[in-house]
């Protein structure tokens, strides 16, 4: 079996998952994990899948074949990686009067601390008595060394107060499994 990584975008409309779904399901494919969202009328998504050897060609061919629907198909093969060091994990939920710039210095800070950010979601409301924009990131980070983790969470506190931004860092054990319908901080 080999593991391949499949990126989507195109208009959103009934059937787009299934339109997927159905030719990893008719060459033996086995979807493994995914993130699929609604942005501005786009559907956008990825996906992991493993599949035989034997169809992984067919399969992209079939794959590709979606863009005469109005996907926008990217499929690549993702390659067996050793397993690293057991990292630690921290869920990021910061809250604060939008501006531009947030991202870009939250994201900066963590990759100088070779913190990767694996998943990132993000959105905009107005603030219910003020009508103010209220700008809202939720992280999964996962930090190199469980020892970094008092660093990395003191430089984000730091950060904060700098932004004008509330944050809260909530720490997993290492190892420990992410449960994703757990509520986020």
């Amino acid at each position: 079996m080999l593991d391949l990584v499949i990126a989507l975008i195109g208009p959103d409309r009934p059937g787009v998952v299934e339109a997927v779904a159905e030719p990893i399901a008719a060459h033996g494919g086995n979807w493994l994990e995914s993130r699929m969202s609604h942005l501005a009328g786009e559907f956008a998504g990825i996906l992991r899948i493993e599949a035989p050897a034997d169809q992984v060609e067919s399969l992209v061919k079939a794959l590709l074949r979606l863009e005469e629907r109005g996907l926008k198909v990217i499929v690549e093969e993702s390659p067996a990686q050793a397993a690293p060091p057991a990292p630690q994990l921290m869920d990021l939920d910061l809250v604060g009067t939008d501006r531009p710039g947030i991202v870009r210095e939250i994201s900066h800070l963590l990759a100088a601390q070779g913190v990767n950010i694996e998943e990132f979601s993000t959105n905009r409301s107005s603030a219910p008595m003020s009508g103010e924009l209220i700008f809202r990131a939720q992280a999964r980070l996962r930090v190199p060394a469980p020892a970094r983790v008092p660093e990395v969470r003191a430089l984000l506190e730091k950060l904060a107060a700098d932004l004008m931004v509330e944050i809260a860092v909530i720490e997993e054990p290492s190892g420990a499994p992410h449960d994703a319908g757990r509520p986020r901080p």
